[in-house]
């Protein structure tokens, strides 16, 4: 609709300059574009920044919106003396980049390979954004439909978190597992749509993206909303709430008056200098940042107790129970068992003595080879304990499985009673009522944030907030430690808040 809009003004203009080129020294050229296409335009461009690829606009009219300054061109690969850098990622490692010969230039030319999974950029390319009129993002009012209600540790965090959004400040949410931070936003984001403001959430994971989106369509059920992934549909980014993965940041440029980072502390977002530095050229200048957390680095700590970066802590679940106190198991020659696809007898005794067979299981393992592989001895051990009638109960998932979506629905819906999963459901996904195994504990890949928010994947649920958790190793490791005694210190802080709430009332 965009093109024929700018073929139909170009049109016109060229027939009104060509009847008066003559007789009218005031007319310009290029001719200018009307106000209906601007307003298009400003709506899916602003606050991106793209290849020429990306941008869906005959190369004719494109041109004449570049030399009417509508969008504005930088390089994509900047070579200077002292390093060359991808303007799309701020990558400056030079192992990151690569030589390809190029067919349209008949040369070879850099490209980056840091950020190539959003598509390839080479140093014969432009970037481009948008540097026409502003689009005026509608103020929507009493747009959340949400009708649930926050306990008093939630209020006093949505509290936080608006007075942020008004003032254009930093925040670090820092909630356990289970406390309904995505409910904690609710609040503040009806607020920024009032104020006509343009929000994102970023998370680092598609999984979480998927799941928030439908959470989030049901409680703003009159807001257009979109969720941007890789392989996600409705993905042109004209939102004025947007869920996206934190690769997809890449994209934007001073684009959101409100970001909300998502688990800032995980993979690979924590890891990657890039991802960061997108989600800081994201946000406009002059915006809030909302960090939310239930295991902050310490680069977040740090902030936090310098007080140059203001911090609001929810200790307790929104139900009110405490967080399942991990089990850590000592499994003699666990490595070597599991190399043979052989699970160790404690998870045999284990499975024996469950509170609750009843419930369904999410077994970690820290490799995908691993899930891969453990998938006919589960099988075999749950047959024997009478817990699945067949195999088809039980399945794995990781980061490359084509069926992910599919399995994990499976597993929500009940169908599966088993899933085997490496760290990508390690956070933000919640299902009501499992158990949950690591196997392995001791692997260097579950650090202390990943086992945290692996245990707090149990109990979410008030109709059942007591699932087991357990760590079976072969030698406790600092990881496991410190991660039951945080959980052990949450839980303290949690019963000290509702203590003095009992006080208060």
């Amino acid at each position: 609709m965009i093109v024929q809009l700018i073929k139909r003004v170009l049109q016109l203009s060229k027939n009104k300059g060509e009847s008066h080129r003559n007789f009218s020294p005031s007319i310009q050229y290029p001719p200018p574009i009307d106000e209906t296409t601007i307003h298009l335009l400003a709506n899916r461009y602003e606050g991106k920044l793209l290849l020429r690829n990306e941008i869906a606009i005959d190369e004719k009219s494109f041109q004449h919106l570049l030399t009417l300054r509508y969008f504005t061109s930088i390089p994509s690969i900047e070579k200077r003396m002292i390093a060359t850098t991808c303007m799309r990622c701020n990558n400056i490692e030079p192992s990151l980049f690569g030589t390809i010969p190029c067919a349209k230039c008949e040369r070879s030319h850099l490209y980056c390979r840091k950020c190539i999974e959003m598509g390839r950029i080479m140093e014969c390319e432009q970037l481009y954004y948008w540097s026409g009129k502003q689009f005026d993002w509608p103020k929507i009012n009493n747009p959340c439909t949400w009708k649930g209600y926050l306990t008093n540790a939630q209020k006093n965090a949505t509290r936080k978190i608006e007075n942020a959004i008004k003032k254009n400040e930093e925040l670090l949410v820092w909630a356990v597992t289970g406390a309904g931070k995505t409910e904690m936003l609710f609040p503040g984001i009806e607020l920024a749509l009032s104020m006509g403001k343009r929000i994102c959430i970023a998370t680092p994971r598609a999984d979480v993206v998927r799941e928030l989106l439908p959470r989030l369509q049901n409680a703003f059920s009159s807001v257009h909303i979109q969720g941007l992934y890789s392989g996600s549909r409705d993905n042109d980014g004209t939102a004025q709430l947007i869920i996206a993965t934190t690769h997809q940041l890449l994209r934007y440029r001073h684009a959101f008056d409100v970001l909300v980072v998502d688990e800032v502390d995980a993979f690979p977002y924590h890891y990657d200098q890039s991802l960061q530095f997108a989600a800081n050229r994201a946000k406009k200048l002059s915006s809030s940042l909302i960090y939310l957390t239930a295991t902050p680095r310490k680069k977040l700590q740090k902030r936090m107790k310098s007080k140059k970066l203001k911090t609001v802590f929810v200790p307790l679940r929104f139900h009110g129970y405490p967080l399942p106190i991990p089990k850590p198991i000592y499994s003699s020659k666990l490595n070597k068992n599991l190399r043979e696809t052989i699970l160790p007898e404690t998870l045999r005794r284990w499975l024996a003595q469950r509170n609750s067979p009843s419930r369904q299981l999410l077994l970690f393992v820290p490799t995908v080879d691993l899930a891969e592989q453990l998938i006919h001895s589960v099988t075999s051990l749950l047959l024997h304990f009478n817990l699945i009638k067949s195999g088809s109960e039980v399945e794995y998932v990781h980061a490359e499985d084509k069926k992910r979506e599919e399995k994990i629905s499976r597993f929500r819906s009940r169908q599966l009673y088993a899933l085997i999963t490496t760290t990508i459901l390690e956070r933000g996904v919640t299902f009501p009522s499992i158990d949950v195994v690591v196997l392995n504990a001791g692997h260097e890949v579950f650090d202390e944030a990943a086992l945290i928010q692996i245990a707090g994947r149990a109990g979410r649920s008030p109709l059942d907030p007591k699932g087991e958790v357990i760590f079976l190793h072969e030698g406790k490791t600092d990881a496991i430690v410190e991660a039951i005694r945080l959980i052990k210190d949450m839980n303290k802080r949690g019963k000290l808040l509702l203590s003095e709430k009992e006080v208060r009332n």
